[in-house]
């Protein structure tokens, strides 16, 4: 074995120099030989979510830098180097929101969003500039304000998630939209499900709502989520019925007008049972 210097040759055992080569690792001290693995990139994508003016809402932005130049894209980017994939998520939620993620079992708080990991997206050809693997988070808040451009986006904007996966469809100004860059648009679509589905048997509906909220208010996530009309009686019934998922504050509201509506917080419940079955339509 030679001894390395500071230019990173060496001395062998033969007392000639040698040259350091990254194979001596494999040759000496690793079960493998790193430099016959491609290197590649790892990224983060945000699938955020939100519920303005009773519609379900995804963050967009508008790149400004290529490729996709120009075209809407979810928020993300590359993760550094002193960052596990949590720690860039949620860092990339605060550039892009100025929220910060609180732990998933929590309730809904002010200023705070539920995050969790989607999936993993490693198509070899899903980024031009080189292999990217992306892992994708799905973060979901009360409504949020405008948000505002950052990074490499020129634009932002909170979208109906409709339209954006409506590929090749009309925007607001009469125009023809591109579909989202990269795969976002699979991504968009793997995270509005996960939403719809997991709403169904746990209590991540009322990360949507305020610390207290009234039950009309969270019939309108549901409402919103699934793209449906629910009877109010029947959905208070189930609610309200359901063990550990809502818990009184014992006060009232009229911010919605009309007589004054019960208060409730999300309670102790992760797991709901019954489940609130989504309607078939």
């Amino acid at each position: 074995m030679a001894v390395l210097d500071g230019s990173g040759s060496g001395i062998d055992a033969t007392g000639e120099r040698s040259v350091y080569r990254q194979g001596d690792d494999y040759d000496h001290r690793m079960p493998y030989d790193p430099s016959a693995f491609p290197p590649f990139a790892v990224t983060v994508d945000l699938v955020v979510l939100t519920v303005r003016r009773h519609a379900l809402c995804a963050l967009a932005v508008r790149r400004g830098e290529s490729p996709y130049k120009g075209r809407w894209a979810l928020p993300g980017g590359f993760v550094r180097a002193d960052e596990d994939l949590t720690q860039a998520a949620a860092r990339e939620l605060a550039e892009e929101t100025g929220l910060h993620a609180h732990d998933a079992s929590a309730s809904a708080q002010d200023n705070g969003a539920h995050l969790e990991q989607l999936a993993t997206y490693g198509d070899p050809g899903r980024d031009p500039r080189m292999r990217v693997v992306s892992v994708a988070h799905l973060a979901l808040a009360p409504d949020l304000p405008a948000p505002r451009a950052g990074g490499d986006a020129s634009n932002a904007r909170w979208a109906p998630v409709e339209e954006l996966l409506e590929q090749g469809g009309h925007g607001r100004d009469g125009g023809t939209e591109a579909p989202l860059a990269f795969d976002h648009a699979q991504i968009l679509a793997d995270g509005v499900e996960r939403a719809r589905s997991k709403i169904e048997y746990s209590s991540l509906a009322t990360a949507f709502c305020p610390t207290e909220f009234t039950v009309g208010e969270l019939r309108r996530v549901y409402e919103a989520v699934w793209g449906v009309a629910l009877d109010p009686r029947n959905f208070h019934r189930k609610v309200t019925g359901t063990p550990g998922f809502l818990v009184p504050t014992g006060g009232t509201t009229t911010r919605q007008g009309g007589r004054p509506a019960q208060l409730f917080r999300a309670g102790g419940a992760t797991l709901l049972n019954p489940p609130m079955l989504r309607p078939e339509v």
